[in-house]
C-alpha cells in the first residue's frame, strides 16, 4: 500500500486505553485516513488548537481528565463546526439530543466493517491504494495475504460471538439483580434498607457491566492486533494467548486489592514470574515500592509481557547466561518516575526491520501516561526506558513508598 501524504485526511483519535486506541488507529488507517493520537480531551484540544487539518474527531466518551468525550465533542462542534464527530462507548449511550448535531455514536466492541464504512461516508473514500507488486511473493508475504483474507472472512462471526456474549452477560446481570433482591427480602431487611441496597447493587452491577464490556473490547483489539501482522496463524494464536494471559494476571492482581491500587514491585514480579527460569532468578528488581493505579497496573503488565516475550525469543533470556535488570527511581523535586529494563549476557542485539505490534504497544504506553518511552538496541543488550510524571502512575502525587 502507499499513500499520498498531501491528500490523506487526518482523523483525531482520542482514547485513554492503550490497546483500544491502537485498534481505533488501525480502523482509521484501514479506512484510508491518517490517524492523529490523543489520550484525553485536554491533549485533543491542544492538538486542534495547533493545527487546522483535522477532518474528523473519533473519541471515546469515558475518559479521565477535565472533560469527558461527550463534552469534548460539543466543544469541538462549537469551535470547529466543520469537523465531523464519531463517539464510542462501552457504557453509556447518549441520545440524539445529547450529542452534537450530525455526530455518530457506536457501542463497544466496535464493528470494524461498519466503522470503516461510516468513516468513509463522513470524510470520503480515503486515500490508501493498493500498489501492484511482483507476483513472486515470499512465503511470509503469502501468509500475511492469506491471513488478511481469512480475517475479513471470519470477522463477522467473531463479532457475532462477542454480541452473543454481551447479551448473555446482560441476562446474567439481570438475574443477579433478581436473586439479590430475593435474598434481601428473605433476610427481613426493611423497605428503606432494601432501597439503599438496591441503589448500591445497581451501581456495582453497572460498574461490573462497564468493566466486562471494556475488557471484551480490549480482547477483540488484542486478537485483531495479534493476527494483523503475524506471519502464520499459529504465530498469531500464540501471541494472542500470551497477551490475554498477561491481561488475566493483571486482573488477578487487581482483584487481590479490590481494584484500588497495587504494589509496583508486585506488578513487575507477577508479570515476569512465568518467564523466570527454575532455580536462579534471572530478573533482578531495584527500586522503591509504591502504590500504582489500576490503569498503570494493566498497562505495565501488558508492556512487561511484550518485553519478556521478546527477550526469551531474541534477547538475553534466549541463552542460559542472560539476565534482566529492572530498576526505577523517583525524582522527588520533579515528581517523575523513571523505569529502565536492561538486558545483559545475551546475544548481540540488532535493531528490528519493522515496528511490530509489541513495539507500538510499548511506545504507546509512554503517551498514555503522558511520559516518554525510549527503545535502545545496544549491541550489549536491549534497553527500554520509561520516564513519566509520578502522578500518572502513583495513587497519590506524593507516592509514599510502601512500608
Amino acid at each position: 500500500m502507499s499513500t499520498d501524504p498531501d491528500s490523506v485526511p487526518n482523523v483525531l483519535v482520542v482514547e485513554d486505553e492503550m490497546v483500544l486506541r491502537m485498534r481505533a488507529v488501525d480502523i482509521v488507517e484501514d479506512a484510508g485516513f491518517h490517524p492523529v493520537e490523543a489520550v484525553n480531551a485536554d491533549e485533543a484540544i491542544s492538538i486542534l488548537e495547533s493545527r487546522s487539518d483535522i477532518s474528523l474527531l473519533f473519541t471515546d466518551i469515558q475518559m479521565p481528565g477535565s472533560i469527558d468525550g461527550l463534552k469534548l465533542a460539543h466543544a469541538v462542534h462549537e469551535r470547529w463546526p466543520s469537523i465531523k464527530i464519531i463517539l464510542v462507548s462501552g457504557q453509556v449511550r447518549p441520545s440524539d439530543a445529547e450529542r452534537p448535531e450530525n455526530s455518530r455514536f457506536f457501542g463497544k466492541p466496535l464493528g470494524v466493517e461498519q466503522m470503516i464504512a461510516e468513516l468513509q461516508k463522513m470524510v470520503g473514500a480515503g486515500a490508501l491504494r493498493i500498489v501492484p507488486g511482483p507476483t513472486d511473493w515470499r512465503p511470509a508475504e503469502q501468509a500475511l495475504h492469506a491471513l488478511a483474507t481469512a480475517d475479513s472472512a471470519v470477522r463477522p462471526a467473531q463479532e457475532a460471538v462477542l454480541s452473543a456474549e454481551n447479551d448473555s452477560l446482560r441476562l446474567l446481570l439481570e438475574q443477579a439483580g433478581i436473586d439479590a433482591q430475593a435474598l434481601l427480602v428473605q433476610a427481613g431487611i426493611d423497605a428503606e434498607q432494601r432501597q439503599a441496597a438496591d441503589k448500591l447493587q445497581k451501581l456495582i452491577l453497572g460498574e461490573l457491566h462497564h468493566r466486562v464490556k471494556n475488557t471484551l473490547a480490549m480482547v477483540s483489539a488484542i486478537a485483531s492486533q495479534s493476527f494483523r501482522a503475524a506471519p502464520t496463524i499459529e504465530h498469531g494464536q500464540k501471541a494472542m494467548e500470551g497477551r490475554l494471559t498477561a491481561l488475566g494476571r493483571a486482573h488477578d492482581l487487581l482483584m487481590q486489592v479490590s481494584w484500588a491500587d497495587a504494589s509496583l514491585t508486585h506488578t513487575l514480579s507477577s508479570a515476569t514470574e512465568p518467564y523466570d527460569g527454575q532455580g536462579d532468578r534471572r530478573f533482578h528488581f531495584n527500586g522503591p515500592d509504591i502504590r500504582i493505579t489500576s490503569a498503570a497496573v494493566i498497562a505495565l503488565a501488558m508492556t512487561v509481557n511484550e518485553l519478556c516475550t521478546n527477550t526469551t525469543k531474541f534477547g538475553a533470556l534466549s541463552v542460559p547466561t542472560g539476565r534482566v535488570e529492572i530498576a526505577w527511581t523517583i525524582d522527588e523535586p520533579k515528581q517523575r518516575l523513571r523505569l529502565v529494563w536492561m538486558e545483559r549476557g545475551g546475544p548481540a542485539v540488532e535493531p528490528p526491520t519493522r515496528r511490530s505490534f509489541g513495539t507500538r504497544m510499548m511506545e504507546s504506553l509512554g503517551q498514555q501516561l503522558t511520559g516518554r518511552v525510549q527503545l535502545a538496541y545496544e549491541p550489549a543488550g536491549f534497553i527500554y526506558s520509561l520516564d513519566v510524571p509520578l502522578g500518572s502512575v502513583a495513587v497519590s502525587p506524593e507516592a509514599v513508598p510502601l512500608r
